[in-house]
């Protein structure tokens, strides 16, 4: 202890517990430093983990970069994909068709059902080298060959189909046609034949679990020449879009403005960014929660002000005394600093341990106060998350601790400045 800087020694001498109503503002500020770090910590950790699992989860179904063709269907796609994959950063190309469809199940016994999802065609061969999808299936096989389809788990629960079963689906085209055979039929008034009715079934072959209720509840898959009929792309080299991988998700938006250059004015590239708007308000709202959510350290940090306040008046003679002695402005403005930075860490590091024992609990937690007020806080039914999700981030703890110790020692600045300030004559008369 000796050899301390006297500063430092003064401070600590100061903050020894004692039975006066200092000592409780000092335990008071100590917690709501605590609070305020806490708190921060469970939130920005929770907003990662709920960030990164649904990025896991679209970036499994969905590609990180989409490639068009500005107005029109894409043609001689495989040469523009060529072009794509020779860029350093891309990893995986693969075509795709996407259209919404009129699906109709075909029941041996009951009425049938009817939905409207979209149906998404893709290149079995080269889908997996851009999204999840033939890993994420939980019956059947991907097989997408002839009239097979694969569904996903909600729409096959709300259809209630299973693997085998076969459904009737009708594109726009296919509407189309029947609504101008019925036309025609009305105005031969009955003698212009039969109405029009396109092949249209298709057997479920497997029933997939993207991760993400709306692409298991919206989104059925099949082959890309049966999407390409579906659409009208009588061309088999056209397409709609051309999904891409990149190695870093992050970097999304270089590898786009590079194939934009690389492609021409006639092709646009879009980045999970903008097709994606709920990851970007994720990200958005962490940030905007880390800085909302400073204001309790920054209240806290008000208590510290408090504190040293009534302190200087209590210590008034002996700042008088101190500097009478010969201690500098600077020495005794140290004594408060000093006083504050103890104060600061001891609830920045309570703060840390606390938030961290929250998050190791955190499901148990929400399992508790399921059972005791039966309300559901994290319903999996609207985030799609079994469990409350959480990553912890050491640049973001960095953040919040070396934030705090700021935020409080820029509160404990200006009483700090006015007991160095004090003129030991008037403090010695003060008492």
């Amino acid at each position: 202890m000796s050899n301390l800087p006297f500063e430092l020694l003064l401070a600590l001498r100061y903050l020894r517990p004692k039975r006066t109503f200092v000592s409780i503002i000092t335990l008071i500020s100590i917690v709501g430093v605590m609070l305020g770090v806490s708190v921060l910590i469970i939130v920005i950790s929770v907003m990662s983990g709920f960030d990164h699992d649904l990025r896991e989860k679209v970036f499994g179904f969905n590609a990180h970069l989409k490639v068009i063709t500005r107005g029109r269907p894409m043609e001689n796609y495989a040469q523009i994909a060529s072009t794509v994959a020779s860029n350093r950063n891309v990893i995986g190309v693969s075509p795709a068709v996407i259209a919404q469809v009129l699906l109709e199940t075909k029941p041996i016994a009951g009425s049938a059902q009817v939905a409207a999802p979209f149906v998404r065609g893709v290149d079995p061969q080269t889908e997996g080298s851009v999204s999840d999808l033939p890993k994420s299936l939980v019956a059947g096989k991907f097989e997408l060959g002839g009239s097979g389809l694969i569904i996903g788990t909600v729409l096959a629960e709300t259809l209630n189909l299973s693997v085998g079963d076969s459904v009737e689906v009708n594109s726009p085209k296919d509407l189309r046609k029947m609504k101008e055979s019925l036309r025609r039929l009305e105005e031969s008034g009955g003698k212009a034949g039969a109405i029009y009715r396109p092949p249209s079934d298709f057997a479920v072959r497997g029933i997939f679990d993207a991760g993400y209720p709306e692409f298991n509840a919206s989104i059925v898959v099949t082959s890309l020449e049966n999407a390409q009929a579906f659409y009208g792309l009588d061309d088999s080299d056209s397409v709609h879009y051309l999904m891409v991988k990149v190695a870093d998700p992050f970097q999304a938006g270089a590898v786009a403005r590079d194939l934009e250059v690389a492609l021409g004015p006639e092709y646009k590239v879009t980045t999970w960014m903008e097709d994606s708007p709920m990851m970007m308000a994720v990200m958005v709202e962490k940030n905007v929660m880390l800085y909302i959510l400073f204001f309790i350290v920054i209240v806290a940090a008000f208590g510290i002000t408090c504190t040293l306040i009534t302190f200087i008046v209590m210590k008034t003679r002996e700042i008088g005394l101190m500097k009478a002695l010969g201690a500098t402005n600077r020495q005794v403005m140290w004594v408060f600093l000093g006083q504050s930075l103890i104060v600061s860490v001891l609830g920045v590091l309570a703060g840390v341990s606390l938030g961290l024992l929250a998050l190791a609990y955190r499901n148990e937690f929400l399992n508790l106060m399921r059972r005791v007020t039966g309300f559901e806080l994290f319903p999996s039914s609207v985030y799609g998350f079994s469990q409350l999700p959480a990553l912890i981030m050491p640049g973001d703890i960095a953040i919040i601790c070396g934030g705090s110790l700021i935020i409080c020692l820029l509160a404990a600045a200006f009483p700090a400045r006015h007991a160095s300030k004090l003129n030991p004559v008037e403090a010695l008369r003060h008492e």
